[in-house]
């Protein structure tokens, strides 16, 4: 089923892009989620006559993560966790824990948006990199410190 993107997504395309999806997907996930249009002619003129306001939207959206990115990055957050004698974590480090200790700071970002790569398992200084927008990346410092009971 073809279906003309209205945002972007992740390893799928980028807005605007007229992509071939599987049926079910397509009817059950892009559509009725907002992601995406059948690819009509009718709605493919629709897009390209909204496609100015589209892409300034998104212009916005990118501009104002820029400044929280520009706020947030080298951020420093500390997080106390239970260790072993190796310096192993008794768990890991979650992308929820880091969004809470980001708000504390004032910064309100969605734990989805969080990029552990493998997760944060020892005790130290950690760079976690956080997606503001497809296009805008944050860097924040995350020390993990052992929790004394």
């Amino acid at each position: 089923m073809k279906v003309i993107l209205l945002s972007d997504l992740h390893r799928v395309g980028r807005r605007g892009d007229v992509i071939s999806a599987k049926p079910g997907y397509a009817r059950n996930y892009l559509i009725p989620q907002g992601l995406a249009l059948q690819a009509t002619h009718g709605n493919q003129k629709w897009f390209e006559g909204q496609r100015k306001k589209i892409e300034e939207r998104g212009a916005k959206e990118r501009q104002s993560a820029a400044e929280v990115a520009a706020r947030l990055d080298g951020a420093s957050i500390t997080v106390r966790k239970r260790a072993g004698e190796s310096e192993t974590l008794y768990g890991s480090v979650t992308a929820t824990e880091i969004a809470a200790a980001l708000s504390e700071l004032g910064f309100e970002v969605d734990r989805r948006r969080i990029d552990l790569e493998g997760g944060i398992k020892t005790l130290g200084e950690h760079e976690v990199r956080v997606a503001l927008h497809p296009e805008v990346m944050a860097a924040v410092k995350v020390t993990v410190v052992a929790e004394t009971s």
